[in-house]
């Protein structure tokens, strides 16, 4: 039987890709991978996954619940240092929302209301 071996990318529509890549490159620190597109996009590179942002115009997020993110479609992060990613976003006027659960983790959402998960690097994750 056939089985499913690693993740490869996941694609994220986006709408301006110049202010995706102010908070995807800029803000995360995300490395951009090389790769000819025949079409509007970045693809990042994190770790061996890889992230596609497709530029779709007048993409808005859909949400499911509005109180909390992290039930709604999203992507997730180990972060070595939680504590300066969440100063960062809330500097750049990003919102946070910290995990309900009581573990070291934060939700936040790009320019376009795609959430994103961040979770402080334990020596369970690494």
């Amino acid at each position: 039987m056939t089985q499913i071996l690693h993740p490869l990318h996941i694609a994220v529509l986006v709408s301006d890709i110049a202010r995706s890549r102010q908070f995807y490159s800029d803000l995360l620190n995300l490395p951009e991978a090389e790769r000819a597109l025949s079409f509007p996009g970045i693809w990042y590179q994190v770790g061996s996954f890889q992230i596609h942002l497709i530029l779709h115009q007048g993409w808005q997020a859909p949400r499911a619940t509005t109180t909390k993110w992290g039930r709604n479609p999203h992507m997730a992060f180990a972060v070595s240092d939680l504590d300066a990613i969440k100063q960062r976003l809330l500097t750049h006027h990003h919102p946070v929302q910290m995990s309900a659960s009581g573990r070291a983790a934060l939700f936040t959402q790009d320019p376009d209301g795609n959430i994103i998960e961040l979770s402080q690097l334990s020596e369970n994750l690494a």
